[in-house]
């Protein structure tokens, strides 16, 4: 009883900003369009969280704290998914027409991003304890898609603000750790080789 408790708390903290978004365009406090940024950008943070923790208790070991945030990596992921998903909605809003919609479609970083969401979603859709059963190894590499559907969301995100600065102040920490988890192995691939 007590897992549920803190694992319904923990929702009800990555839900909080959708539910400060949501009600402040329902109380026409804000349009549509300007809960494009917040939502996306929630949805990228989230994604970058739960690809943290891989690579840092790789390079730094397995100890409680990546251990405590391995185990809600999955949670992290679903609630990108989901802040995806918000995004998806107010652009549905602020277009207000599916022509609208196709019309822009050729532009790359609108099908970029939904590209992005569409690359998301069977991860999203498999993060359960059952389908991790079931599908075995396949499992792992289908989570994969995670990757380049966040590098394509960083595109999507650099051509329409035609900004790339706080794209890349997102992507830094993991590009961080991903030097350092290659440096790891490196080391680890090294002391191997001098031990035959």
């Amino acid at each position: 009883m007590k897992n549920h408790v803190i694992k319904g708390l923990f929702w009800l903290l990555l839900s909080f900003p959708a539910i400060l978004m949501v009600r402040s365009f329902l109380q026409d406090d804000v349009l549509a369009m300007d809960m494009l940024h917040p939502s996306g950008e929630t949805a990228v943070r989230l994604m970058i969280l739960a690809m943290l923790p891989g690579p840092l208790s790789e390079f730094f070991g397995l100890n409680r704290f990546f251990k405590g945030w391995l185990k809600i990596r999955r949670n992290l992921g679903v609630a990108a998914f989901g802040y995806a998903m918000l995004h998806l909605i107010f652009y549905i809003f602020d277009m207000n027409s599916v022509v609208a919609m196709l019309e822009e479609f050729t532009i790359p970083g609108i099908w970029m991003g939904w590209l992005s969401l569409l690359l998301m979603l069977l991860p999203a859709l498999i993060s359960f304890d059952f389908a991790m059963r079931r599908l075995g190894r396949s499992w792992k590499n289908i989570q994969r898609l995670v990757y380049p559907a966040l590098i394509i969301g960083l595109v999507h995100w650099i051509l329409l603000d035609w900004a790339w600065q706080p794209a890349m102040v997102h992507l830094a920490p993991l590009m961080i750790v991903w030097i350092l988890r290659y440096i790891g192995r490196r080391r680890r691939h090294r002391t191997q080789r001098s031990m035959t």
